[in-house]
Formats: C-alpha cells, structure tokens, sequence
C-alpha cells in the first residue's frame, strides 16, 4: 500500500475502534499467515500468530515452517514501526537477521518488537518470538529499516 492517505486513515481508524483486522490486511503475506495484532497495556503492539494446519513445515513433529516464523518476525517489525511512528510511510528492510533458538511448536505463538534506536532515516527494531515462556524464545531478530 503505497497511499498515504488512506494508510493513514486506516491506523487512525485502528487507533480509535481497536479493531487491527485492516492494519493486518495492509500487509497481504501477514494475513495470509494469519497474524493478528493486539495492544498490550502500555499500549504497545503484541503479535500473535494462531496454530493453523497451514503453516506448518514439519509434519513429523509438527512445527511450525522457518518461513513462517521468520515472516511473523519481519512483518511484526515492520508493523510494529507503522504503528509508532509518526510517518505514515512503509519502512524498508534494509537487512534482518534471526537466530532461530527451538523448534516453533503447533500453538500460539507471540511476537513483541523494541526499537532500540530511530533515526531521521534509519531504524533499528529487535523482536522477540516465543510460545509459552517469554523467557524461553524459539527465535529473535534484529533489522534495520529504511524510513521515508
């Protein structure tokens, strides 16, 4: 979506329904993943992906696809700068970088993203990815982004 007017109507709405179906929807591979997005009380966003059959890479044990994880990864980044950010425009990967730590189990799966450092260009983002223990993350990224 390259519009910023009508990206900005769509967080704006978010922001004031709290409804993050069209913001997940901005992004087709996110939805298509079936990444949902929520706010946790310091208002921050907090990424879930649902266990779906579809997503899975390892039938035999089952486990999630490294794919998968790493697109909740990015696209939870990503996301994540839309939706703090003041600009309205689509940050950029400029490169990403995830340690995969477990295997991802088939069960809910989180995401939660700092920004460690924003730039007037430049922002760098690290996420988090867990299943049951956020102590006990089945992988971690760091990216750098672009921003317009």
């Amino acid at each position: 979506m390259s519009d910023p007017a009508e990206l900005g109507q769509i967080l704006r709405t978010a922001r004031e329904t709290g409804d993050f179906e069209p913001v997940m929807g901005m992004v087709p591979y996110a939805a298509l993943l079936g990444v949902r997005m929520q706010l946790e009380q310091t208002g921050e966003p907090l990424f879930h992906l649902p266990p779906r059959e579809e997503n899975i890479g390892n039938t035999m044990l089952p486990a999630l696809h490294g794919g998968v994880i790493g697109g909740l990864l990015e696209h939870s980044a990503i996301l994540h700068l839309m939706w703090t950010r003041e600009s309205l425009a689509m940050p950029k990967t400029i490169d990403f970088n995830i340690d995969y730590l477990r295997s991802g189990k088939l069960q809910d799966t989180w995401c939660r993203c700092r920004v460690t450092r924003q730039g007037s260009r430049i922002a760098h983002v690290q996420v988090d990815c867990w299943q049951q223990d956020p102590a006990r993350p089945i992988a971690v990224a760091r990216a750098h982004f672009l921003l317009s």
